[in-house]
């Protein structure tokens, strides 16, 4: 048996389940949601087994009522029935902890068939971090340490000459953070990637009944693929997927609601004026957007754009995650301006307007070009600016001038060496 790997999300869900009567864990198909939400009831009905969805459909509320409380209905869009009696349960009961239920898309179906607005707490997900992976989740995460705006509470426990390059960083990229998938040996970790994606586009993608083409929305997902971690425009999208405006805009919200992506709106300020408000889109996984540009490392390793997407995109998966659980509770953004001059991988805006802002560079070594566009936005927006960072791919952490820092990629999931905290700022 598997040993169970503590997650970003366990903690906040018992919390959840302890004071409320249901709560719906959402998120990718094979994140991890069913594991851990099975660790805090000992009943759990599998919605995905044939005979079981027909009973929930035939009718859920004598079906709930024989499974007991408390209970894990898992892969509830399977049944989607089953949210009616949920609502039904929870408005003719009382008391914390009864239902649980996992889901791999959104609960929006419809509007006759999400009774759980006020009734059921969402809770999302996402693919398993490096430090979820390596079993070293921190009570301090980089989210809260990046806004002491100190280069040393950002310099990993581990001493520099241990530090990973730019292979170790494509080879855990490329692992990606679906649990199973990162289990198995390298060699086989593509086909089970692939076999996900065929997964999602043949049998996922009819769940949302919408009559979806699985030939052209799998063509779709690909191009999605080719293009994470951009700022691309709807006309690229459409010309390279070959799809009309209104599919598109489907497509588009089909993988929102299957969680496959993960969209950073783009940040403005009345002090910088002219910024696009177009979102960056990317794939929720850099794994899984490899296996379906057919990668392998050895392939990225020479293929500098490539490289730069899945690089950022593994990177914003590991902030994504922690986002959520952080005590001090940013926004994400990316920036661009309307002239292509400043554009800024990452903007985190903190309670009362404190900015931080992170580039995502694949390479070992960093030049003044690298900072420019951290010291524009230093030098506009003044005092709620903390700190800008350069996440690389070498080994040292260093301050390179005024609130402008140097710091490994690994920063991201290691260990700090010193307690720094940013409470007197919160």
């Amino acid at each position: 048996m598997t040993e169970y790997l503590p997650r970003l999300a366990e903690t906040p869900l018992q919390q959840l389940f302890d004071d409320l009567p249901a709560v719906a864990v959402v998120g990718p198909r094979g994140c991890g949601k069913t594991t851990t939400a099975s660790r805090l009831v000992p009943n759990i009905v599998h919605l995905d087994v044939p005979a079981v969805t027909q009973a929930f459909r035939n009718d859920p509320d004598a079906a709930l009522r024989a499974v007991g409380e408390p209970v894990l209905l898992d892969e509830w869009q399977m049944a989607p029935e089953v949210l009616g009696a949920v609502k039904r349960a929870v408005d003719s009961g009382s008391g914390a902890g009864r239902f649980l239920l996992t889901g791999s898309m959104t609960g929006q179906l419809d509007v006759d068939q999400w009774p759980g607005t006020g009734r059921v707490t969402e809770l999302r997900m996402r693919p398993m971090t490096v430090a979820e992976l390596s079993g070293t989740v921190s009570k301090h995460g980089i989210i809260d340490r990046l806004l002491t705006g100190d280069a040393r509470s950002l310099q990993p426990a581990d001493p520099p000459m241990s530090a990973l390059d730019i292979e170790d960083y494509l080879r855990l990229a490329l692992r990606g953070g679906f649990p199973d998938a990162a289990a198995i040996p390298e060699r086989s970790r593509r086909a089970w990637l692939e076999g996900y994606r065929n997964y999602i586009v043949a049998r996922d993608s009819q769940l949302a009944r919408e009559g979806t083409d699985p030939t052209l929305f799998g063509r779709f997902l690909d191009t999605m693929a080719l293009n994470t971690a951009t700022v691309t425009s709807d006309q690229t999208l459409l010309d390279q997927a070959g799809v009309t405006r209104p599919t598109l805009l489907q497509y588009l919200h089909l993988l929102d609601r299957l969680y496959l992506t993960t969209t950073l709106p783009a940040w403005s300020t009345r002090l910088a004026p002219r910024l696009v408000k177009a979102p960056k889109r990317l794939l929720a996984d850099a794994g899984l957007a490899a296996a379906i540009n057919g990668v392998a490392v050895e392939d990225v390793m020479f293929d500098d754009q490539l490289k730069g997407r899945l690089v950022e995109t593994f990177v914003i998966a590991q902030l994504f995650a922690e986002v959520p659980f952080a005590a001090a509770s940013p926004k994400m953004f990316h920036l661009r301006d309307s002239g292509g001059r400043h554009e800024i991988d990452i903007l985190l805006e903190y309670p009362r307007q404190r900015i931080v802002a992170i580039e995502v560079k694949a390479s070992g070594t960093i030049s003044g070009t690298d900072t420019r566009h951290l010291t524009w936005l230093r030098d506009t927006i003044g005092d709620a600016f903390v700190c800008g960072v350069v996440l690389y791919t070498g080994p040292f952490t260093q301050s390179l001038s005024d609130r402008i820092i140097a710091a490994p990629i690994s920063t991201c999931w290691a260990k700090e060496s010193i307690d720094i905290m940013p409470d007197d700022r919160n």
